[in-house]
């Protein structure tokens, strides 16, 4: 059986370590507990935050416990940018993201076994612990000279960092100390961006209590040209399904790079590697199917959305381009999809014409009654001859929408408005 530690390896998914023996010494031993943290600095986790969740449940499936943390009071300050303050939240705010973010993470591990995950939030301790315990306790382990040596301090030094983000990586390292002791966690996990915060909570551990803790971090996700992987035209890639639909979710991973996508498949989802490694030798072969791309987005989606969305949103895809039944797509899906085309509202008297200018598909009337003429104008998928043909005539969907089609490319949505 492959360890632990050399699937991670072979996934691309341990960019930095504490001592590797160790580490590998610790995870062969017996269950290890182990924690990955998550701010509430918005209200949805998002694909930066996926990676590591999905990684806490390659641990447990290997046999360890994992604990979730949700940062109630870390949440309240955020981990230092590279620019710029954060923007603090109201500790309304906060409380409520955190109860939101509680509910995504728990869809991704298992909470029954003998290794089921446990949540906690680290605003149950902290909100115990005084100003002068945690100087005198906490804050007497951190040399200034070691802090003002952090990238994303010294890189701030200019512009200015306040207080309370500077003390942000004590509050960290806090919660490590704090899950030591409390659950016997021996493991840190994160991103790369959090090095610095991973191993000053395992010296924490060292300094106060004598003990021998570890941490890995995962890398920085990124696309072909080496920007951080994650944004969109429309912004983050979000898990929440009210802040992006599980369509437009689908779609911003088969826009995946080829060059990237193996990557990808092998990071984010629980395909064996020699499964990856075949899928990118027959992309090779035949790289206009894009096979990898559409099984990246279908397990993603079915992993954060469930499997009859990552469906839902196939049909989608190829049904507003004349290769599948629009009929048989969901309200929310076809509104999602439409959405993301552009969607405009049109009245019970507005012909194709008007609507094809509505939606921007054509410049003007005249290029409308053009592409008609050429028989190039589609509603719902079907030919339109007559330019002065009513929208609300046609066999809308769901009562109100029609899909506008110019070309074999060119979609947009109309919704009726009677």
């Amino acid at each position: 059986m492959t360890h632990v530690l050399d699937d991670l390896d072979a996934r691309g998914l341990v960019a930095h370590a504490t001592d590797r023996d160790a580490l590998r010494d610790a995870l062969s031993s017996g269950p290890v507990t182990y924690y990955v943290g998550f701010d509430p600095t918005a209200p949805s986790l998002h694909v930066g935050n996926l990676l590591q969740v999905l990684t806490a449940r390659r641990l447990q499936l290997a046999g360890h416990k994992p604990l979730i943390l949700v940062g109630g009071s870390t949440g309240l300050i955020g981990d230092p940018k590279q620019s710029g303050e954060r923007t603090m939240n109201s500790k309304e705010t906060v409380a409520a993201w955190v109860e939101r973010i509680r509910d995504q993470v728990s869809r991704f591990v298992s909470f029954e076994g003998d290794n089921a995950a446990v949540l906690v939030n680290n605003l149950d301790w902290t909100s115990q612990i005084n100003t002068i315990d945690f100087l005198r306790d906490i804050g007497k382990h951190f040399p200034i000279n070691r802090m003002l040596a952090r990238d994303v301090v010294s890189n701030r030094l200019e512009s200015g960092i306040s207080y309370t983000e500077f003390s942000y990586v004590l509050l960290q390292s806090l919660d490590f100390l704090e899950l030591y002791r409390r659950h016997g966690c021996v493991l840190q996990t994160g991103g790369s961006d959090q090095w610095g915060n991973l191993t000053a909570g395992v010296e924490l551990i060292r300094r106060a209590d004598g003990g021998k803790a570890h941490a890995f971090a995962t890398p920085l996700i990124t696309k072909a040209d080496g920007t951080k992987f994650g944004k969109t035209e429309s912004g983050t890639i979000w898990l929440d399904p009210e802040l992006m639909s599980p369509y437009a979710f689908h779609q911003s991973w088969i826009q995946a790079e080829d060059s990237k996508v193996g990557e990808y498949l092998k990071q984010f989802t629980f395909l064996g590697v020699e499964e990856v490694d075949q899928l990118m030798a027959e992309h090779a072969q035949a790289p206009g199917r894009r096979a990898p791309q559409r099984r990246l987005a279908h397990e993603l989606t079915s992993i954060v959305h469930g499997t009859p969305e990552a469906e839902a949103a196939e049909l989608a895809a190829t049904a507003l381009f004349g290769r599948g039944e629009l009929g048989d797509l969901p309200e929310a899906t076809l509104a999602a999809a439409l959405t993301e085309a552009g969607v405009a509202d049109v009245g019970p008297d507005s012909t194709v014409t008007d609507a094809l200018v509505a939606t921007g598909l054509v410049d003007s009337r005249s290029a409308a009654r053009r592409a008609i003429a050429d028989g190039g104008a589609y509603v719902n998928n079907e030919r339109v001859s007559d330019p002065e043909a009513l929208v609300a005539e046609a066999n809308l969907l769901h009562n109100s929408w029609a899909v506008l089609r110019r070309g074999k490319r060119q979609i947009a949505g109309v919704k009726l408005h009677r």
